[in-house]
């Protein structure tokens, strides 16, 4: 029988993906639950497994390609493929329908699930998710668009109810909203017309330049060149960073540490801890558990802003930027002021593999507190972060390197390491900053809590 493969709801907020790759093709043999296609939405990229075992009959939905949610994305016959291997090729223009089951010469019983409504019940049932509703407009009609879309069109001045949606149902997609941006917020959204418009938008246009150029086209493309269109991720994070560095007036503080004490402790316990515990030793939870410290003493750094209101979080959630090859996500650590130093390192571990393996679940990239990114990793000396938000700081961590310094009045080697943060001057102040700072630096150098 044939089963539907749809393209699913990755979260509350989440109501479309992108098909970044297909694993398999058609006439491709699948098992249940094993990897089919790769997504890409608005928090976080996804393998998703196979809903049935059989074969890969159609694939309904391309790569590159960018649909709502439950929309039949591919089919796959199920169990029993090669009864029904015969068929693909006889009745291919049958396949939107169930009565195509029963038409093929394989047995009754078989057949008889496929008749059932059961399967094409069931895309009616999220449908109010999918299209959930912004409060009226000026003239009344309700506007089916998803938070992402609104909070761009109010970041940009945009009346959604001036746009026609091209989406399901008339739904107001992002690339609507971004070709809205691109055009000066006018309701034409000709997908050719904004490259050639977008030099002459207007001013408030510009601080949502994703898709913009601060330059005329004519002085980017010339000489020999390669043209390479950003991937999902990438255009996630070229908004993500954009809207960051013209919400937040970045500010930044450098220090540095002596890391001497801990270089020792982890130097000695590193055998121990990896073979009672079954996972490595890092310097990550040395550094998150300072900033923990940090934060307990300057509640201010772990905030948020809304408007004129402050946030205060009580729970400090750090978000760990991953470097992988294809991108930048930031899996968060969900009650780090909780969690002893095992719990932190596990925690850490845990979401790096799975960062790296898409297996990262939406709500593990979002409610973070606060922000660690580490390009000491790479070999850099320091670094100056964007915020990751609706954070108001980010804290950055250089290489650890023996350098000669001076201690007690004579040139020592010491394991040193400088620390960068990237603060929210509407909230965090240059004093606080640096004393949250001296604080973490403090708790570096005289490290006293036992790692095993």
């Amino acid at each position: 029988m044939a089963v539907d493969v749809i393209m699913p709801q990755m979260g509350e907020s989440i109501f479309e993906g992108t098909i970044t790759k297909w694993l398999k093709k058609p006439g491709d043999k699948v098992e249940r639950d094993e990897p089919l296609f790769e997504i890409s939405t608005d928090k976080v990229d996804a393998e998703i497994p196979a809903p049935s075992a059989g074969v890969l009959k159609e694939i309904k939905v391309g790569e590159g390609k960018t649909v709502p949610i439950q929309t039949v994305v591919a089919v796959i016959d199920a169990a029993g493929g090669a009864a029904a291997a015969p068929s693909p090729a006889a009745e291919p223009p049958k396949l939107q329908t169930k009565a195509a089951v029963p038409a093929t010469e394989a047995p009754k019983p078989q057949a008889r699930p496929a008749v059932t409504p059961a399967p094409r019940a069931e895309p009616p049932k999220p449908r109010p998710k999918e299209v959930e509703p912004e409060p009226p407009r000026g003239d009344g009609h309700q506007i089916h668009s998803s938070p992402l879309v609104r909070r761009l069109a109010r970041e940009n001045n945009i009346d959604l109810s001036t746009l026609q949606g091209t989406g399901a149902g008339g739904r107001i997609s992002k690339k609507d909203i971004l070709s809205a941006i691109q055009s000066g917020g006018g309701a034409s959204l000709a997908p050719q017309a904004a490259p050639s418009g977008a030099p002459a938008a207007a001013p408030g246009a510009q601080a949502h330049g994703v898709l913009e150029n601060a330059v005329p086209r004519e002085r980017i493309y010339f000489g020999r060149y390669e043209a390479q269109p950003m991937s999902v991720m990438r255009q996630r994070i070229a908004e993500h960073m954009v809207a960051s560095k013209r919400v937040s007036p970045h500010v930044y503080s450098i220090d540095e540490a002596d890391m001497t004490r801990v270089a020792k402790v982890r130097a000695s316990a590193k055998a121990e801890f990896e073979k009672k515990y079954e996972t490595k030793l890092t310097f990550m939870p040395f550094f998150i558990r300072a900033a923990v410290e940090g934060l307990r003493a300057f509640p201010t750094v772990n905030a948020s802003v809304d408007g004129t209101t402050v946030v205060l979080h009580r729970e400090i959630n750090v978000g760990i930027a991953v470097a992988l090859d294809w991108g930048l996500i930031v899996p968060v650590i969900k009650g780090a002021e909780e969690k002893n130093f095992l719990g932190l390192q596990r925690g850490i571990n845990d979401l790096a593999e799975r960062a790296r393996s898409k297996k990262l679940k939406p709500e593990e990239v979002q409610e973070s507190t606060f922000s660690i990114t580490n390009p000491g990793t790479f070999g850099g000396l320091m670094g100056f972060a964007v915020i990751n938000q609706p954070n108001v700081a980010i804290l950055g961590i250089g290489a650890i390197q023996k350098r000669a310094v001076v201690v007690d009045d004579a040139i020592a080697i010491r394991s040193m390491v400088y620390l960068t943060l990237s603060y929210d001057h509407r909230v965090v102040d240059g004093a606080v900053a640096h004393q949250f700072m001296g604080k973490v630096k403090s708790m570096l150098e005289e490290w006293n809590e036992d790692v095993l």
